[in-house]
């Protein structure tokens, strides 16, 4: 069969992906930008994981055939080197690579599965029991089986504590207990891998996205079973498995619902607009949201990023870091000016724009945000953090509305909006010539390129830096802008 501990979780998650990976791989979707993200930090928590586990040697992955990774992980056994970093072993076609192996003294070994993760899942435990199986039938005593995760609780010093950014969690009585299904699924996995010619006929379901999101959801979805992009998947709200029966149903529209009683208020709305085609708009509540806006009306938009490992004093794995924001402020005379401002890169950028925010926004007017909750969070950490700023950035947090909430209670809406009431779906929706302005901006495009932009800015020459720092203003300035096109077509909505 050939497996490795990743092709087994994956066969654990959907035969058919499994079939597909080994047989048809071209069907499968490419790692965007963002996932490309995701196994870049895996790289880098995992070799900061090997110095809990110091004086070890890594097999290397490049430049050598997986025999030769095998016979090397044999030879440093029987050199007795404690801790060995990648450490490979192949057992009844099942090919794997500890993350970290530790060899006791008396023969007996553990083994550390690395995840950069802030919890233990219950995947892990399936990968880390395929481990077990493949060291415990090539004769090796496996007594002890730990996932190593990053504890999210800990919070930077002025020096990164190795020690105490991980949690390290003995799971070997669980994963004993995986032992027992181990060959039954490895049978199961069998009967299907020997059909080289028969695809495996299984239906979409909740497995397509748990554990993970898989990435032969496009060929399975839209291909094979034609679900077009906008589906009764897309009806806002829904439980997972009233879609699922829909779908077996043979629903696959939301305009082939016929009696929408049953459904939420908010999910009548989208139902019947789609089916009417037209716009859905409840002039009294929008009425009643605008009079809660004061002027001068200040659109606030933050930039932020993440460190799974932290840089800078004060930060916690995985906090979100602003690094930017773009401010419109409109008058009541519907005059329109702007503000911005763009961390240096290569520094903690937090105080210097908690100062700057401060400066630029009045502790009594009103700030409009979309999805304030993001808004608000990145203001009460900037709060806790610097106790010189608290009273004055805690105003601007209090003071902050939400423009996402007559999208969020449908209280306007258009059946272009899919259901959704993302900026990204609401503003093509209502103000259509923006959706070009973004897609003429050049280099940064949306919220994860920009995030993934300014990571990169201090490793970048001069004129290359320049040209995305640029990029960055233009981008997050159409934001603001967006959220001002927005309101007038509230505005206009009721007039």
């Amino acid at each position: 069969m050939n497996l490795s501990k990743s092709l087994y979780t994956r066969g654990l998650q959907c035969i058919k992906s499994l079939w597909l990976k080994k047989y048809k791989p071209d069907v499968l979707s490419k790692p965007d930008a963002a996932q490309q993200a995701i196994f870049s930090t895996g790289d880098r928590v995992g070799e900061l994981a090997c110095t809990l586990f110091p004086k070890g040697k890594k097999i290397p992955f490049e430049d050598t055939t997986f025999e030769q990774k095998i016979a090397l992980t044999d030879e440093y056994i029987k050199k007795g080197i404690a801790n060995i970093y990648e450490a490979t072993f192949s057992y009844q076609q099942i090919l794997i690579m500890v993350d970290i192996l530790h060899v006791n003294k008396d023969g007996s070994v553990e083994i550390n599965e690395v995840k950069s993760s802030t919890e233990v899942k219950d995947v892990y435990l399936h990968d880390a029991s395929i481990q077990f199986y493949v060291l415990n039938g090539l004769g090796y005593e496996v007594k002890k089986v730990n996932i190593i995760h990053i504890n999210n609780s800990y919070i930077r010093g002025k020096e990164l504590e190795v020690e105490k950014l991980f949690s390290v969690v003995d799971v070997t009585e669980q994963i004993k207990e995986l032992q027992v299904n181990i060959p039954s699924y490895l049978n199961h996995f069998k009967s299907f891998l020997d059909k080289r010619e028969d695809e495996p006929n299984i239906d979409i379901g909740k497995h397509c996205f748990d554990p993970y999101g898989c990435d032969c959801q496009e060929y399975c979805w839209n291909t094979q079973r034609e679900i077009p992009e906008y589906s009764v998947f897309n009806i806002s709200r829904l439980n997972i498995d009233k879609k699922f029966a829909l779908y077996q149903d043979g629903i696959l529209q939301t305009t082939q619902i016929e009696e929408c009683s049953s459904y939420s208020l908010a999910q009548q709305i989208q139902i019947t607009s789609d089916k009417e085609q037209k716009s859905i708009i409840n002039k009294e509540a929008i009425k009643e949201f605008l009079d809660t806006l004061s002027y001068p009306l200040y659109h606030l938009d933050f930039e932020t990023f993440q460190q799974a490992v932290p840089e800078w004093e004060g930060i916690s794995p995985y906090a979100q870091i602003p690094f930017q924001y773009s401010i419109h402020v409109q008058e009541a005379d519907g005059t329109i000016h702007h503000k911005e401002f763009l961390a240096k890169e290569g520094e903690d950028p937090r105080y210097e724009l908690a100062k700057r925010l401060v400066k630029d926004i009045p502790s009594y007017v009103t700030i409009l945000a979309y999805n304030m909750g993001f808004e608000k969070g990145v203001i009460r950490r900037l709060a806790e953090s610097y106790p010189d700023l608290h009273v004055k950035l805690m105003a601007i947090h209090d003071n902050i509305k939400d423009l996402m909430s007559p999208f969020q209670n449908k209280h306007y809406y258009e059946p272009s909006m899919q259901g959704s009431y993302s900026i990204k779906k609401v503003l093509p929706a209502l103000v259509p010539e923006m959706e070009k302005a973004y897609k003429n901006l050049e280099l940064v495009h949306h919220g994860g390129e920009a995030m993934q932009t300014y990571a990169k800015l201090a490793n970048m020459d001069e004129t290359k830096r320049e040209e995305y720092k640029k990029a960055l203003l233009e981008y997050c300035k159409l934001d603001t802008l967006a959220m001002v096109k927005v309101l007038e077509k509230l505005k206009e909505s009721v007039r």
